[in-house]
């Protein structure tokens, strides 16, 4: 069987050969080695690189294509999709979450160019004059319970503290807290959604996003009697 040197694999297959040396690093594509020490690949490295590159387009994470290779590699389709349907299956749910996530916020928007829309106020911006999306009063007057069940109670804490596990920088402050992030592809949309949505079921949280050609600044703010909730989802200590 004709070997494949990575600068051929990369070419034959369109994969740069920077993230060919990652998959192997990553455990995804193994690769021999000349006496000269240059990586070369067999024919089935194609087919392999094939599924990788399937298996990443539907989301996967790298430890879930793992796994699956070890499945793929015992050559029995069957196994691969029994292995394949309920992480597929997970795929699915989360895109409908965030799809409906981003259909709230969507609405949230165009509600808040509505109130733009309309003439300003003279003078300075007051509690209505629609720049401030939660005015404080607001806030501070909603009840103080979330509409989520416990398995949903339990995914919304999870991602939160997903969300959070990720942030450069924390600041504790009086009624809150606020979380720094680098800025990157899609930061910004996926704050501001999942923000979106946990308004939805709990309308007492006040979230601000603040952008800079570097960073994002989520900030979120709670009243005194939501403090354990607050904690439960971002480890304040306020």
């Amino acid at each position: 069987m004709t070997s494949l040197r990575i600068s051929q694999l990369a070419t034959r297959t369109g994969v740069p050969a920077t993230t060919l040396r990652f998959y192997e690093t990553a455990g995804l594509l193994p690769a021999a080695r000349t006496p000269a020490g240059y990586r070369i690949y067999g024919q089935d490295a194609v087919r392999r690189l094939e599924f990788i590159t399937s298996a990443k387009v539907l989301g996967l994470p790298l430890e879930e294509i793992r796994d699956l290779l070890g499945v793929w590699d015992r050559g029995v389709c069957a196994a691969v999709r029994d292995r394949m349907l309920p992480l597929v299956a997970d795929r699915l749910a989360a895109a409908d979450r965030r799809r409906a996530e981003l259909a709230a916020f969507s609405t949230r928007l165009a509600a808040v160019h509505e109130r733009l829309s309309a003439p300003a106020p003279a003078g300075a911006c007051g509690p209505d004059c629609g720049c401030t999306t939660a005015p404080a009063a607001s806030r501070q007057g909603s009840p103080v319970a979330c509409t989520l069940d416990g398995p949903g109670l339990a995914e919304r804490t999870t991602e939160w503290r997903r969300v959070a596990a990720r942030a450069t920088g924390r600041r504790d402050t009086a009624d809150g807290v606020t979380l720094t992030f680098p800025a990157g592809p899609g930061a910004a949309a996926e704050l501001a959604a999942l923000a979106a949505a946990e308004q939805e079921c709990c309308a007492f949280f006040d979230f601000t996003l603040h952008l800079t050609p570097t960073a994002l600044e989520l900030t979120v703010r709670a009243p005194d009697t939501a403090a354990h909730l607050l904690a439960g989802l971002f480890g304040a200590d306020t």
